[in-house]
């Protein structure tokens, strides 16, 4: 790993010098660090495709796994397929960062698409945070696809952010429910300057008793511009819940058109969506407490953004 590999690990995953547990670390399209354990396996994939298989045993408690992706320099474009078996009743936390740097103007790109199958009774909490950094008019772009079977009794928690840097990005959800199947997603979304982002989640609720949460919270700043879709479709009795909740600042600009569909009379759906600036009263409260108006803003957004 170089450097600046490691300055994007330890925001995209809190790495320390090491990690503990299985983990494979991709740096400008291949690996460079790779570590397996008696219960997760991480194998280099048979299908031609540039990626791995990450096999989790039955039963496996407390594992982490670590699969972050670092682009360190301009002019790469970076595609890479990944997917997760999850046996029965296993309880693992994957951290899946990825961070862009650029050195100059040049364009860097990286597109993950990401598989889950969850077994019957398995739990996966599944963070995944995005970072660019490098100079200002650097053009770094982030795409992840995420696709996900989850199982019978099966619970898939994703924790999701983009930190700020990234000039564009498009997330892509497509998610099916089996019979009391659990999915809880929190996205947590930063864009300024002239950054773009599109987030589309599609759910598919096929089993009995199933349950859905989208919670999606967003800030636009400057010149930003942002997209939020999100479509649940209830097609047994279930419970469904979608919330996008944004924040405009500057010349900032959303979109939000959450969606639901009832296939089933026993289908209980909901959707919430909010839009807009930060209400002066509470910048004027903070500036009592001696903070300038640009650190009252500041604060306002880090807590809201939490």
């Amino acid at each position: 790993m170089n450097s600046i590999t490691q300055d994007l690990l330890s925001i995209v995953a809190d790495f320390g010098g090491k990690f503990e547990g299985a983990y494979n670390i991709r740096q400008d399209c291949q690996s460079v660090a790779r570590q397996s354990t008696d219960n997760v396996k991480i194998e280099n994939k048979t299908d031609g495709k540039p990626g791995i298989d990450i096999k989790i045993a039955p039963n496996t408690k407390g594992e982490n796994v670590y699969i972050p992706a670092c682009i360190t320099k301009s002019d790469v474009d970076d595609l890479v397929y990944n997917d997760f078996y999850v046996g029965e009743n296993a309880d693992v936390t994957i951290i899946a960062g990825c961070g862009v740097h650029t050195d100059d103007s040049e364009a860097s790109r990286h597109s993950g698409v990401h598989r889950f199958f969850l077994s019957k009774g398995a739990k996966v909490l599944y963070i995944e945070k995005h970072v660019g950094t490098g100079i200002d008019d650097g053009n770094r772009v982030i795409n992840p696809v995420t696709d996900a079977e989850i199982g019978e009794g099966a619970i898939l928690e994703m924790d999701t952010s983009q930190l700020g840097g990234v000039s564009a990005s498009s997330r892509k959800c497509t998610i099916k429910l089996d019979k009391e199947a659990k999915l809880i997603i929190r996205e947590r979304l930063m864009t300024d300057f002239n950054q773009t982002a599109s987030t589309d989640f599609v759910v598919e609720v096929n089993g009995e008793d199933a349950s859905v949460n989208l919670v999606s919270r967003s800030v636009a700043k400057g010149n930003s511009y942002q997209e939020y879709r999100s479509k649940i479709i209830g097609n047994a009795r279930c419970t469904g819940h979608s919330e996008c909740d944004g924040i405009l600042a500057d010349n900032g600009k959303v979109n939000a058109e959450p969606a639901l569909i009832a296939n089933c009379k026993d289908a209980e759906l909901i959707h919430e969506a909010a839009i807009g600036k930060i209400a002066g009263e509470q910048i004027l409260k903070l500036r009592t407490l001696g903070l300038t108006e640009e650190e009252a803003e500041a604060t306002i957004i880090n807590g809201f953004l939490k």
